[in-house]
């Protein structure tokens, strides 16, 4: 008998929109597992064969293939709920950061069924860069304050990430203003995610009727 799907939420947005920022509050919301990408890439065991295919591709600064980065998320995932930190009968999983582009998203279809999606959208770019360095510079992360940096980011997720969302039915996604104070925007994910919750805890095996796939 095949595993239930991961029942899940993905947040999406440019960089400097705050998904990392929301999905780590949503993920202390008893309910919700949140799990970005690059947390999953920092928690890697070097000494482990994917750690090692990881090492060999960032040492070049090179990407991590699509299969190689979707089969360690797999593989994290299943960890996680080995050690029963995510329950995938009782939380939602809140991803955010994969999938990165559409290859990823097909490669992700038989381990987790899309329930909705929170678009942080701010369409005032240059607000977006400004944010970015001034995060940068008060973490002390001098090369990803360089402009260049920032707008490349920019370039890469409007080329590859941005039309991950045209992959999924449009009923799914629901777009959020990424503007304003953590809080205010919080608000409004909430107000998205809360009846998916709601959902989910009545029916925690099958979800939501909404499939992942546009038709």
């Amino acid at each position: 008998m095949a595993e239930p799907m991961y029942q899940t939420l993905l947040l999406f947005g440019a960089p400097g929109a705050g998904k990392g920022t929301q999905g780590k509050i949503l993920g202390q919301i008893p309910g919700f597992f949140h799990l970005s990408c690059g947390e999953m890439f920092r928690s890697l065991d070097i000494h482990s064969e994917l750690g090692q295919i990881f090492y060999e591709y960032s040492s070049r600064g090179e990407l991590v293939p699509d299969d190689v980065t979707v089969k360690m998320w797999a593989e994290n995932i299943r960890a996680q709920t080995i050690l029963s930190l995510y329950k995938p009968h009782d939380d939602l999983l809140i991803l955010d950061g994969i999938p990165r582009n559409v290859e990823q998203a097909k490669l992700m279809e038989k381990y987790i069924k899309v329930l909705g999606i929170v678009h942080l959208v701010c369409r005032d770019k240059e607000a977006m860069v400004k944010r970015l360095r001034r995060r940068a510079l008060k973490e002390n992360r001098v090369d990803d304050a360089k402009e260049e940096v920032i707008r490349n980011r920019w370039r890469v997720y409007e080329q590859d990430t941005e039309p991950v969302l045209n992959h999924y039915r449009s009923d799914l996604i629901h777009e959020v203003d990424a503007v304003g104070s953590p809080a205010s925007v919080l608000q409004h994910v909430l107000e998205v995610v809360v009846p998916i919750q709601d959902t989910h805890f009545n029916n925690p095996i099958d979800g939501s009727e909404t499939g992942p796939v546009k038709a």
